[in-house]
């Protein structure tokens, strides 16, 4: 019996999932066998064997025949990565899933469902749950602060704190759902980005463009984590203080980039001195001054995005979190939206 197959086969949903896989050998037959066991099917599942090392590459004959596969040498990051499986897709949706995300059985049925109480949200985030230790919380979406720095919310909190479903600032890439032709309308993923805060910047110029995000509490996937990068590597640390200060100065709009400015120079000076606490002090400092290097072709970006933008300023700053006690708890925003049930 054909597991995925086109959408004339009942219980398949026009869903393709996209799987950008690097140094994943050990995670990804787990990640495949909870999309196989899913109660509705996905039209498609692509997988892209991202430049890992020679030990941990993954092959097209030991992965499940139904898996479109797609080799690279060379690491695309997270978002060359994704981009280039979304240009293949044909699914009306594009689901992201982390290759150490395991999907809980409905997962797609959720997402499916989601799009018909939400037929005018065109992005969908999912809840993660910690898979090492069931009872905690991976993150339930992205929140932007107003200081300039988006975090995963509720991460590692207690499950018996998942918030309400609604309308939060952006979906954690890990688990997350576009529609795809807005994904094209906003040319996906930056691939200058390469990695981190990709996410956060593409529900960012989303929302610019009036597209909001809905949380989905249901819809819910096992989260390893920091699988193939690890927390606080030098990659981790590179890739996040550049990319944070990317977003805050391509994104920010109008009279709310000048409001916020000081504040965000002050918490980046915060993180760089703790940086060195961790030996990364040398390493944070070249992150921001590569990202400031950047400045001349950020800025003409900024002026195309911002020319584009469909929302005031004040739209932005609604949406972001001010409280201070949230940055520090991670604390989740999630903001109620009317829903068609």
């Amino acid at each position: 019996m054909p597991i995925f197959t086109e959408d004339g086969v009942t219980g398949t949903a026009d869903i393709s999932v996209l799987i950008v896989a690097h140094n994943s050998r050990d995670t990804i037959p787990a990640c495949l066998a909870s999309l196989e066991a899913q109660t509705v099917k996905p039209r498609e599942v692509w997988v892209l064997e991202n430049g890992s090392s020679a030990d941990r590459r993954l092959d097209a004959a030991n992965l499940p025949d139904w898996v479109r596969f797609v080799d690279s040498a060379e690491n695309l990051g997270f978002a060359g990565g994704s981009n280039h499986l979304a240009a293949q897709a044909s699914g009306r949706w594009l689901a992201l899933l982390n290759p150490d995300a395991f999907a809980r059985p409905d997962w797609i049925e959720q997402l499916q469902a989601a799009t018909q109480r939400y037929p005018d949200i065109a992005l969908f985030g999912s809840t993660q749950y910690a898979a090492e230790n069931p009872d905690l919380l991976d993150g339930a979406g992205d929140v932007y602060h107003a200081v300039g720095l988006a975090y995963r919310s509720a991460y590692h909190r207690p499950v018996s704190e998942l918030p309400p479903e609604g309308e939060v600032f952006g979906p954690c890439g890990a688990a997350a759902m576009i529609r795809a032709d807005v994904f094209a309308e906003l040319d996906g993923f930056d691939e200058r980005f390469f990695c981190y805060n990709e996410d956060v910047d593409l529900a960012y110029r989303a929302r610019l463009l009036g597209h909001r995000t809905i949380q989905l509490r249901d819809a819910a996937i096992d989260h390893m984590g920091y699988g193939s990068s690890g927390r606080r590597s030098a990659f981790a640390t590179y890739y996040g203080a550049r990319n944070r200060l990317w977003v805050f100065l391509r994104d920010t709009p109008g009279w709310l980039f000048w409001l916020l400015a000081p504040a965000h120079a002050g918490i980046t000076l915060l993180l760089w001195l703790s940086a060195a606490r961790f030996g990364q002090f040398g390493l944070f400092g070249k992150a921001i001054g590569d990202a400031l290097k950047a400045w001349p072709e950020l800025a003409r970006s900024r002026r195309e995005l911002q020319a584009r933008a469909k929302v005031p300023p004040s739209a932005i700053a609604s949406a972001m979190t001010w409280n201070p006690f949230a940055l520090l708890t991670r604390q989740s925003d999630i903001r109620p939206w009317p829903r068609r049930d």
